[in-house]
């Protein structure tokens, strides 16, 4: 009798983000040692959430869940245990994760499939602290893990028909808030402050009232910016409690040269922005440029 089964699975790799170095740094004793150690806690973490480790390939875990929820839950407490045993360890280690929920076979303990690929591709997009899914599985999480991401990119992906939606399943972000002495916590007074982003002779302020503008080729866009080097959706930038922050979600990233400051490149990734200054998208535009997007920070 064949032991080959089919099912759906979400499939999680999780990687030590620059380990090459780590045993350059540290000797191969000493690194082989941490190395063992982070992925001894991402195996016990994977069964707390009734996941399976398929297989370790060198410093990164291949293991599946039976849902998308289960998955995303495990990769945060992931990268929360990684970060918090940091210190014990006596050396900073950072992970990559990334997932998807598919169509899966299973047969000899292994699994293989597209899903298998595709959750390979996500975790080749991760940077050291991030998680990375797909929109599809992004479906079919929960509300609140819904809230937590937040997407990068869409693109083409080799074997898929349409173009595949890639998000961020964000963790760690706010601010953790220790109360001493049994004394009562007084949230503290944030001076209110906007940003003002002017395209081509129209203004949106961004700050409480709208937390977050689009800028991008899409009509969809707070400022549609008509350049075949920018995005449909190419950045982000929002509100954050008294500060700005771009998120580039672009192909082809985005320039941002602020008065005074060395210019800034970003790509997937997010900056927070100061002062006034132009905006690129997929490239460096200078203040008089007609695609150049201003923005100045109001106290």
């Amino acid at each position: 009798m064949s032991d080959r089964e089919q099912r759906n699975l979400a499939i999680m790799f999780a990687d030590i983000a620059g380990s090459t170095r780590l045993y350059e740094t540290l000797g191969d004793a000493k690194a082989r040692e941490l190395t063992s150690r982070c992925l001894e806690l991402l195996t016990r973490i994977t069964g707390e959430y009734l996941g399976r480790v398929v297989k370790t390939i060198g410093d990164e875990v291949m293991c599946t869940f039976p849902s998308a929820d289960q998955a995303a839950d495990a990769a945060v407490r992931m990268q929360e245990e990684v970060d918090n045993q940091s210190m014990a360890w006596g050396h900073v280690l950072k992970i990559r994760v990334g997932f998807h929920y598919g169509d899966v076979i299973q047969e000899g303990g292994d699994v293989f499939g597209d899903a298998v690929n595709l959750a390979a591709r996500m975790a080749a997009q991760a940077k050291a602290d991030q998680i990375i899914t797909t929109g599809e599985t992004r479906d079919l999480m929960n509300r609140m893990l819904q809230m937590d991401t937040r997407l990068l990119i869409t693109t083409t992906v080799k074997g898929k028909a349409k173009p595949v939606e890639i998000y961020e399943l964000t963790w760690g972000e706010e601010e953790e808030l220790t109360v001493m002495g049994g004394m009562p916590f007084q949230q503290p007074e944030v001076q209110q402050t906007s940003m003002t982003l002017t395209f081509q002779g129209r203004e949106i302020e961004v700050g409480a009232e709208l937390p977050s503008a689009t800028l991008g080729r899409g009509k969809q866009n707070h400022f549609m910016v008509p350049d075949t080097m920018s995005s449909r959706i190419h950045a982000r930038i929002e509100f954050r409690r008294d500060r700005f922050v771009l998120i580039d979600q672009s192909t082809n990233g985005t320039f941002i040269v602020t008065t005074g400051q060395a210019d800034t490149f970003v790509h997937r990734d997010e900056r927070r922005i100061e002062g006034d200054g132009v905006i690129g998208l997929g490239r460096k535009v200078l203040p008089n440029d007609p695609l150049a997007v201003y923005f100045r920070k109001n106290c």
